[in-house]
């Protein structure tokens, strides 16, 4: 810590204390060459979230805009509050994994998409026609259409593919038996 008095960089700390709001560190400090005492004080360096948007501009994250968004695509679906929450908590989560602590609101908005179609195809279209920006009605029905044969090619596969036998490790499935009276 340079010296405001005289530049010198060697200072000893006379006295630490934590300021009356409990959100930085006081110290009084005594210059080692023009004996002056200052004080400075230390904070956490608290750099947010943030959110790079389709236009370039950042803005910091905000989960209640992400639930927000969710609860209306979700309204009178069969959604709970906990659905929900676990839903924004993996966006949080998957932003603050992130090294550069910002993601594109297309990464963020692309895996809440892929878990509202996973649970419930009527909260994504909506959720979907929100963010991609649905113009007209032809966008809505392409989407619509990639849906069903995506669920078509699904239902394919279970219908084509053999039954499974069970592994040795996994227990047999047995139908309950009825007791006699």
């Amino acid at each position: 810590m340079k010296c405001p008095y005289c530049g010198f960089a060697q200072d000893r700390v006379v006295d630490s204390r934590e300021s009356k709001e409990a959100d930085a560190i006081r110290r009084r400090r005594e210059c080692e060459r023009c004996q002056k005492r200052f004080t400075t004080y230390e904070r956490i360096d608290e750099i947010p979230y943030m959110v790079v948007k389709k236009d370039g501009r950042r803005e910091r994250f905000e989960r209640h805009k992400v639930l927000s968004g969710l609860l209306l695509a979700c309204r009178k679906r069969p959604f709970t509050p906990d659905n929900l929450e676990a839903i924004v908590d993996e966006a949080e989560t998957f932003l603050i994994d992130s090294p550069e602590r910002e993601r594109t609101t297309s990464e963020i908005g692309e895996l809440i998409m892929n878990r509202l179609k996973a649970i419930d195809t009527v909260a994504y279209i909506r959720f979907a026609s929100v963010y991609r920006d649905f113009t007209d009605v032809r966008e809505f029905k392409e989407e619509l259409e990639r849906l069903l044969t995506a669920k078509d090619q699904t239902a394919k596969r279970r219908t084509t593919e053999p039954p499974r036998e069970p592994s040795h490790r996994e227990a047999p499935t047995r139908k309950p038996q009825r007791r006699q009276p």
